[in-house]
């Protein structure tokens, strides 16, 4: 009898000692959580990538990890400008450029237009040409600029200075130029696409992120040599992907295997704003409520450092006629623009993030930033969209002539959609139909110049919507039209009741800039200007969201 009891207990602890042990050593990587069967089996099932460590940095890119912070908090509000009341903020993890984008960086984007859209075919050439910057910018009626109007875009001499003569609009084509230009060249180097696949490609059929991830059978025109001819073609052997119109097994990379990276994007203004104020290098309380008042630790333009004493922190104007300093002494070290990384970056490794240009955000420009209804990841500016779907179901790919235009109101014609990209549409009202997160496509007026939060509002008419007098945003209204012989219709909104500037088409710019004075230098401070103009003085830099954990390495330390 006692036998027995010993061996039934040596059995329960035998049992519950491998049971803690099958417990303890399932890492769940190759088989599922959920149902206990095999992932990446070579006899099928779901395929996954199970050895995805976490999201690279773009590059140009560093890391800036979120966090909470004062926006709007202006140090020396000298003319108490309303439109900088402090909001408290907290802003997701994301990754920053490093440095403005540069002249060079923007001609090697014109080179791909150049080469992969030919100017010199009809029906190319207007993107080629609704993508250069305005080097006229630089004209000035009493002063003599034309070295940088002839010199400052493409002279070697220049490469390295952050361009300007770019609208908004320009700036956003460039950040989605610049992710599939990434996105391509790390399917090449994986092994997914035929080495030198970015440059065998014909004229009009260039590589999109978004077409390869929903129909990629049609990236490059359909070639299969140069979509199926890499070394690990065969790494991911997946099913056809949703808009693919197809049944069949093929070998293309999906969203779910962690090969492509998020979407280059100009950064919002929360963003850049946070990014610029850097409070991760100091553990101080009053910094923590607001009270940092440039991207560097201190209340001066001048280094106190022992070695740099008395040296200019960033490149702006010292006062009347003042752009530089005295020649060989008290220098900032440029009259115009500078080199980027001139100066010392902040504490996020971000340089230029005072001073030499003021850069262009995401948002729209509105007086207020409205955190009662939202304050984390706050952003103006969201028109939602989706793929457009043929008859047949599959998503429409824009073909060698298909070319979407938009003229903007200063009469310029830029490319919105190029072909090889999805057609996008505005979603529709059975879209949102009982969403109770948003209801529209177009949201860049939410609760701010809207027929619902204006004063003249009347919900049983319309005649004061139709009354351009009457809006809360009663700005002026130029318009432009280009007929199907290229003809231009300019007509400049001469009415005298205009009563402000601001719609839904002007944006934020952040920073100040080598034309400015040291005020604008406080991240806090905010202008506007119309996203289809360019001046000699904004320029820009990108973002890229992250993915994953909000610290770098955190997703390794407690799987499970």
């Amino acid at each position: 009898m006692r036998n027995k009891v010993a061996v039934k207990a040596l059995f329960a602890v035998v049992l519950s000692a491998g049971l803690f042990s099958c417990n303890n050593s399932r890492d769940y990587k190759n088989n599922s959580r959920a149902t206990g069967w095999d992932i990446n089996s070579k006899e099928g099932g779901f395929n996954y990538n199970a050895d995805y460590d976490e999201q690279e940095a773009g590059p140009g890119l560093v890391f800036v990890e979120g966090g909470t912070f004062t926006m709007g908090r202006v140090q020396d509000d000298v003319m108490h400008d309303w439109n900088n009341t402090p909001t408290q903020q907290h802003v997701q993890s994301f990754y920053m450029d490093e440095t403005e984008v540069t002249n060079l960086m923007y001609l090697e984007y014109l080179d791909y237009l150049k080469r992969v859209y030919p100017p010199s075919e009809e029906r190319y050439r207007n993107i080629y040409q609704g993508a250069l910057p305005d080097t006229l910018v630089w004209r000035n009626r009493l002063g003599y600029n034309e070295t940088m109007t002839n010199n400052y875009l493409r002279h070697p001499a220049y490469a390295n200075y952050p361009v300007v003569g770019v609208s908004w609009i320009q700036a956003v084509e460039f950040s989605k130029w610049r992710t599939d230009r990434v996105n391509e060249l790390r399917l090449e180097k994986e092994g997914f696409t035929a080495e030198g696949a970015r440059f065998a490609a014909e004229p009009g059929q260039g590589f999109s992120t978004e077409t390869y991830l929903n129909a990629p059978s049609q990236v490059y025109g359909g070639d299969e040599e140069l979509l199926r001819g890499g070394k690990n073609a065969d790494r991911f052997e997946v099913a056809g992907n949703a808009d693919d119109g197809t049944d069949a097994k093929n070998l293309y990379v999906q969203r779910k295997h962690g090969v492509l990276l998020p979407e280059y994007r100009l950064p919002t203004e929360a963003e850049w704003e946070y990014a610029a104020l850097a409070l991760v290098g100091i553990r101080n309380y009053n910094v923590y409520r607001g009270r940092k008042k440039y991207p560097w630790d201190s209340q001066y333009t001048r280094s106190g450092d022992a070695r740099r004493r008395g040296d200019q922190m960033a490149n702006f104007k010292q006062g009347d006629g003042d752009y530089g300093g005295i020649a060989g002494w008290s220098d900032d070290g440029a009259d115009i623009t500078a080199e980027v990384k001139s100066y010392e970056p902040n504490d996020f490794g971000l340089y230029d993030m005072a001073g030499n240009v003021a850069e262009w955000v995401a948002d729209v420009y509105r007086p207020i930033v409205d955190d009662e209804f939202n304050d984390f990841n706050y952003y103006r500016g969201n028109v939602y969209t989706k793929h457009a779907i043929t008859e047949d179901g599959t998503v429409k790919v824009l073909g060698v002539d298909e070319i979407e235009y938009d003229t903007l109101s200063n009469g310029r014609i830029v490319a919105r959609n190029l072909p090889g990209e999805i057609k996008t549409v505005p979603i529709t009202p059975e879209d949102t139909y009982l969403r109770t997160n948003f209801n529209e496509s177009d949201q860049r007026n939410f609760r701010d110049g809207d027929r619902t939060s204006t004063r003249y509002y009347d919900t049983f008419g319309d005649e004061n919507e139709a009354d351009p007098s009457k809006r809360m945003y009663n700005s002026p209204v130029h318009t432009a039209t280009v007929d199907s012989l290229g003809g231009q219709s300019l007509e400049y909104d001469k009415s005298t009741g205009r009563t402000t500037l601001v719609d839904d088409n002007v944006r934020v710019y952040k920073g100040g800039s080598w034309r400015d004075r040291a005020y604008w230098l406080d991240p806090a401070q905010r202008r506007f200007f119309p996203q289809d103009m360019a001046t000699d003085y904004i320029g820009f830099r990108n973002a890229m969201s992250r993915v994953g954990s909000k610290s770098l390495n955190k997703n390794k330390t407690a799987k499970n």
